[in-house]
């Protein structure tokens, strides 16, 4: 029960919070009482759950072990995932829990891929819900990269807390102000985007879904066919600078605007590495595309490539069009950009552009021992030492990403699926990214004629994934519950 009781106690605010949450929906729903109702008795059913976890978790907390904050983040997580359900079970959409928990993990882990082809049933509400999950699954995966994470050995923040003078530039270090900081940032951000949205020609409620799925980098829309909707350049603009601003490390936002300097952006090999990865692809596909067709507008290639680019990178699904018609050597970008995902502590899946940077470190140290085996190597990141269990992490990541995508691959096909859609659908689901490739499941596809089975499969990958694998995998090796 004390490894419990901490994980419970935490749940019961998280339970509070998230049940307010669902209360937001009833603004568009005003004009249905039956619409309203149901936000209510899922925000309800949140605060008895709230209590309960209240009343299994009292008792004093003292300072928590490693072992405890592991079983807060993957219990938090996953029960968000099953009572965000509840909108959709109290609805009148009839969709069952299957589709509801598919549907809600892959808002509350900002990966963007849905089960509805339809729009036009939906209510109001429950697509404005929708947006909250990845809203709320945005900031937190933030927070807990932030403040959890490092604790745990995980993720690429660890590298900010070793002799950092910018970490205690904000209170010292206290995780407190810092994840403070960070939402007010992450609360302005999606501001800005709602009102640069409705400024070139989103009607508001257009504008602030899409707001809150392009910050947090999740991807669902308010149309079936997404971006396509619109078929608006300015509004692809829009998007593809926010999709941006969700993939740098929310400290480093946090920083520059404190120091009024943008700096310590600047100084980050992750955001120049984005960057530069962006531009390269951008240029390679668009020329590409000119080359196999002459007569094509050239900013209009140019515009629609960098947005699809851009959205499937930082990992938000976005699509403008079938990007998949394009030919063999966009779809082998596209297939890679989907790994790679943004900067550490931003709200991008993926595997994180710093761990390349330290796999890439670990091989000129490989060679360089090779060469000159009595030559000491030093071991720097962003001119900061790197400590030996940071590089053992990324290469422990690497392994659960293989091993993890042959395993989901694998589930999928022995549910029925065809080799792409299996091999795509894995990735999409491990890195967040949305929209996998083919004809079922592609840009102008939808999730929700898979067997249910594969549901399951894609559910757990994407609570996998997005919880950086070790996070979620370690609560079940026999080593945890030893005492």
């Amino acid at each position: 029960m004390k490894l419990f009781r901490p994980a419970f106690k935490i749940s019961g605010f998280v339970m509070l919070f998230w049940g307010s949450i669902m209360l937001v929906p009833i603004l568009v729903s005003l004009d249905s009482w039956s619409e309203s109702q149901d936000h209510l008795w899922s925000a309800l059913t949140c605060y008895v759950v709230s209590a309960l976890m209240f009343r299994l978790g009292a008792g004093p907390i003292h300072h928590m072990q490693p072992r405890a904050l592991f079983m807060i983040t993957a219990f938090n997580w996953l029960l968000v995932c099953l009572t965000g359900t509840l909108p959709f079970l109290y609805s009148d959409l009839q969709i069952g829990f299957t589709n509801a928990l598919f549907e809600t993990v892959s808002g509350v882990t900002t990966t963007g891929s849905s089960i509805f082809s339809d729009y036009s049933h939906i209510p109001r509400g429950i697509l404005l819900w929708r947006s909250l999950t990845q809203f709320v699954g945005g900031i937190g995966i933030i927070i807990v990269a932030v403040a959890i994470l490092p604790s745990l050995k995980v993720g690429g923040m660890r590298l900010f807390r070793s002799e950092s003078s910018e970490w205690s530039q904000l209170e010292s270090g206290r995780i407190g102000k810092i994840a403070l900081n960070i939402m007010y940032v992450y609360v302005l951000v999606n501001i800005a985007c709602t009102l640069a949205y409705h400024w070139f020609g989103m009607n508001w409620f257009d504008a602030i879904n899409h707001a809150l799925t392009t910050v947090s980098t999740g991807g669902l829309s308010t149309y079936p066919d997404s971006f396509a909707h619109f078929n608006d350049s300015h509004l692809q603009t829009v998007a593809s600078v926010f999709m941006i601003i969700g993939a740098l490390p929310f400290l480093l936002i946090v920083l520059s605007l404190l120091n009024r300097s943008a700096l310590p952006l600047y100084r980050d090999s992750q955001v120049r590495l984005l960057l530069a990865i962006l531009a390269l692809n951008i240029t390679l596909v668009t020329l590409w595309r000119i080359a196999n067709d002459p007569g094509a507008d050239v900013v209009a290639t140019l515009e629609s490539t960098a947005f699809n680019i851009i959205s499937v990178m930082t990992t938000t699904g976005f699509a403008s069009e079938d990007y998949t018609l394009w030919g063999s050597f966009p779809l082998v970008v596209f297939f890679y950009l989907m790994f790679a995902g943004g900067c550490s502590g931003s709200t991008t899946g993926g595997v994180k552009l710093f761990r390349f940077q330290l796999l890439g470190i670990f091989m000129r140290e490989h060679i360089h021992n090779a060469l000159h085996p009595g030559l000491a190597w030093s071991r720097r990141y962003n001119d900061r030492p790197i400590e030996e269990d940071v590089l053992v992490s990324a290469l422990a990541y690497f392994f659960f990403v293989v091993v993890s995508w042959s395993i989901v691959a694998s589930l999928l096909a022995a549910s029925g699926l065809d080799f792409i859609t299996s091999t795509t659908g894995a990735v999409t689901a491990l890195m967040n990214v949305g929209p996998g490739f083919g004809e079922v499941i592609g840009p102008v596809g939808h999730f929700g004629s898979l067997p249910d089975t594969a549901k399951y499969v894609l559910s757990a990958a994407m609570v996998l994934g997005r919880l950086e694998f070790l996070a979620l995998v370690i609560i079940f090796t026999p080593e945890f519950w030893k005492w």
